[in-house]
């Protein structure tokens, strides 16, 4: 597959995991300047185009791999964008508590009070939508 395969099979991943409004919000703004645009091509074509539309998982559990990726590592900013994924993937709130808290004895507890915060957030957010 070449490049340009890999792209738009990376943007439809990313349309389909952010949404429709949650795909051109990111267009617009997070990926607006010209710089972030570079960023966001070579993320679509290696990261969405070539890792995520991989065989062998399914997107649900792709979704739940970055979940505890972001939390373990503290990147908060991620984690509210892979929580939104996962949910709209079918993992649900109780569901991603339980995954975040399971990570407390492994990750520690200060990283996985910042994770929950992220977490109540997304989830007070997606309940008013």
């Amino acid at each position: 597959m070449n490049n340009e395969d890999l792209h738009q099979k990376g943007t439809d991943l990313r349309r389909q995991l952010l949404g429709e409004e949650g795909f051109k919000h990111a267009s617009s703004v997070t990926y607006k300047h010209p710089a972030m645009k570079k960023f966001i091509d070579v993320g679509t074509v290696s990261v969405f185009g070539a890792l995520w539309a991989r065989p062998g998982l399914d997107l649900k559990t792709r979704a739940l791999v970055v979940v505890v990726s972001d939390a373990s590592t503290g990147r908060a900013d991620e984690l509210e964008i892979h929580l939104k994924m996962a949910m709209r993937l079918g993992w649900t709130e109780d569901e991603l508590t339980e995954v975040l808290l399971q990570l407390m004895g492994y990750v520690g507890a200060p990283k996985i009070r910042e994770a929950m915060q992220v977490a109540v957030r997304v989830f007070e957010g997606l309940a008013k939508e």
